[in-house]
């Protein structure tokens, strides 16, 4: 399989990653081609470290250029920016055979509007992976009313085939995991905001009390509250106030707390 990832950063290194790890070649087009590599090469070593793969095996099926007319899957990891998407989104249909199935990874943006701008946009699908990329499990597979069903059996297949389980969730914003994530979330740091309890409390409530992994503002600051924020934004002009981001999350923003990424958010990193 030739699979190729628009987007170097965190999620489309992970992205690259798991279908190295598969046995695909994989082509990222990324202008910063050397940190990607790095991260993608770092995510492997640590694969290595626990037997899943063969890190100078799988790096000699990277390569680091643009979309390659022969690719078979093409997905879109570049910033939650609407406009962004669907530029990259257009560059890759026209670069990409008419048989690639397009994907976006985006989190919450509607997958018909992005698709709207591409000559077949029955093509794009979302694809929905979570971060890290390589620990999570989890893909939402989102289609919309024209999504061809051999587009999805495709879909599903890519998905099975990097040891992901997919759920299939329809065109709607926030799709079903980051409608409830951001929801959590957000009712988390208003509690902050009202000095219910301390975010290391929240948290571990509901770690404890309802078997999290993580609570919802660490899982905040993972995943950056700059991208929280624009997410609650756009929910909050689709669904209506319950999505409203609170006080605090727009202070910490501009503050540039934004979580570990700048070493600070609800949590020192």
């Amino acid at each position: 399989m030739n699979v190729a990832v628009i987007g170097g950063g965190r999620m489309g290194a992970g992205i690259a990653q798991v279908f190295l790890a598969a046995g695909d070649h994989v082509t990222v087009r990324e202008p910063q081609a050397e940190a990607a590599r790095r991260r993608i090469a770092e995510g492997l070593a640590i694969a290595e470290s626990k037997g899943s793969v063969d890190r100078d095996e799988a790096l000699a099926r990277l390569v680091m250029a643009e979309v390659p007319a022969d690719a078979d899957l093409v997905i879109e990891a570049v910033p939650e920016d609407a406009a962004l998407k669907v530029r990259v989104l257009a560059e890759a249909e026209a670069k990409a055979g008419g048989d690639a199935v397009l994907a976006t990874n985006t989190s919450s943006l509607s997958i018909a509007e992005l698709a709207a701008a591409l000559d077949r946009p029955e093509r794009l699908i979302g694809l929905h992976f979570f971060n890290p990329v390589p620990v999570q499990r989890l893909v939402e597979i989102v289609v919309t009313g024209s999504t061809p069903a051999a587009v999805l059996d495709r879909a599903r297949g890519h998905v099975e085939r990097i040891g992901k389980t997919g759920v299939v969730v329809n065109d709607s914003p926030g799709f079903a995991t980051s409608r409830l994530g951001v929801l959590l979330g957000l009712e988390a740091i208003r509690m902050v905001e009202e000095g219910v309890a301390s975010a290391e409390d929240i948290d571990t409530a509901m770690a404890l009390g309802y078997g999290h992994p993580m609570g919802p503002l660490k899982l905040s600051d993972l995943v950056g509250l700059d991208v929280r924020l624009a997410i609650a934004g756009y929910l909050h002009a689709r669904l209506g106030p319950r999505f409203e981001p609170p006080a605090l999350l727009r202070e910490k923003v501009a503050a540039g707390e934004l979580g570990r990424k700048t070493g600070k958010g609800f949590y020192q990193w």
